[in-house]
């Protein structure tokens, strides 16, 4: 073989590396979203709204089911200051309604329908 000839490819072994190759990223993709589900924590359940009309009275009081949504939200993970955004209401009514979740048993407290 002379200097400006090239090595024959072998197709077949190219074919095979590359399907190797392919068959290890997609393993390393299904992985990493296997580890993304675990990691990322769910957000609070799609059946109810923080800022449902229904969840308040008209002074702006929470209703009973506005209370139980502070409470699901409470067991969602969410925090006294996540829970007063998503609700619209004052960090010092969060901070009442944790401390009556807690009281109420937290999150394995007795769930009320909604």
């Amino acid at each position: 073989m002379t200097k400006t000839q090239t090595p024959a490819l072998d197709s077949a072994a190219v074919a095979d590396a590359i399907d190797t190759v392919s068959n290890a990223l997609e393993r390393a993709i299904a992985g990493l979203q296997n580890l993304k589900t675990l990691l990322v924590q769910p957000e609070a359940p799609d059946e109810f709204d923080p800022k449902d009309p229904a969840n308040k009275f008209p002074d702006g009081k929470l209703t009973p089911r506005g209370v139980e949504i502070c409470y699901r939200l409470f067991d969602a993970g969410k925090s006294r200051y996540a829970v007063g955004a998503l609700m619209d209401i004052s960090f010092s009514a969060a901070d009442n309604r944790h401390a009556a979740w807690q009281h109420a048993g937290g999150i394995e407290r007795e769930k009320q329908p909604l």
